[in-house]
């Protein structure tokens, strides 16, 4: 009789003790049930559900216009697909800013709606009260700084974060008042990779990064820049693993001649 052995899951004290060995957290974005698979199959620790789904999915210029809906919606496909990973889910643009206790109510409907594991919310001292509010009543949460794309508008550019003295320094600060207000992990988003070091070592909880050196506790990336879906993002801090736009482009053109010259299908692909 042949025992299936259970899947050791991923959780929030998992990733504190991966910080704690020195082992490093990987972390990919997912906004599907059939790519969410693939990849809690390949052994991914973190799957994000992230608001990027607005530009990669949706087709949008910015994070800012998916709701809280569409989140929820990516996030039960995720879910489904998923045995061992840990899934957070973005809160998006406008469903937790405005105070805290809209910000719980966004948080518990994420939770409850989806089976997801945690949430994920962007900035430091504007929305201490916010992540209080959301950890006291049991849920986890990721922090986000750096570069935060839901204030898009108010950076004006996409361009690297903290280099300037004043906001490399809000930065560490930042970082310590979401740690004490309860997130379990940091996301450090596009930030010089010496200050990326220093704020790793100086906290007790995980740094994920995405184009902030390679001395955070873990890395991020979205996985249409990733796997070269999306092929007119290519900043610096992008490693491309596949063409897959390419080998996709071709796999279709070849299945539209199978077609046109009448060889798909064939007798075998008949009944």
């Amino acid at each position: 009789m042949s025992v299936n052995k259970e899947v050791k899951k991923i959780t929030t004290n998992t990733l504190q003790k991966m910080k704690a060995a020195g082992e490093k957290i990987s972390m990919l974005t997912a906004y599907d049930f059939s790519f969410a698979k693939i990849f809690d199959d390949a052994g991914v620790d973190v799957l994000l559900v992230g608001d990027s789904a607005s530009n990669v999915m949706a087709g949008h210029e910015t994070t800012l216009p998916i709701t809280l809906d569409q989140m929820i919606y990516h996030a039960q496909s995720v879910i489904r697909g998923v045995n061992r990973s840990l899934v957070v889910v973005d809160l998006p643009f406008g469903s937790y800013q405005s105070n805290p206790s809209i910000a719980l109510a966004s948080a518990i409907r994420i939770m409850k709606e989806t089976g997801a594991h945690a949430v994920k919310l962007e900035g430091g001292i504007e929305i201490v009260d916010c992540i209080k509010s959301i950890v006291s009543a049991g849920i986890p949460v990721m922090g986000h700084l750096g570069l935060t794309p839901q204030s898009i508008y108010k950076f004006g550019t996409y361009n690297v974060r903290a280099k300037e003295a004043a906001e490399a320094q809000k930065l560490r600060t930042d970082a310590q008042l979401i740690e004490q207000a309860g997130c379990f992990a940091i996301v450090l988003e596009k930030i010089p990779a010496t200050l990326a070091k220093e704020v790793s070592e100086n906290l007790s909880v995980p740094t994920i990064g995405i184009g902030a050196g390679g001395d955070c506790d873990g890395q991020v990336l979205v996985m249409h820049d990733m796997l070269g879906i999306n092929t007119e993002f290519k900043p610096r801090f992008l490693r491309q693993y596949l063409n897959l736009n390419e080998q996709i482009t071709s796999a279709v053109q070849q299945y539209i001649t199978d077609v046109k010259a009448r060889d798909f299908p064939n007798s075998e692909e008949s009944y």
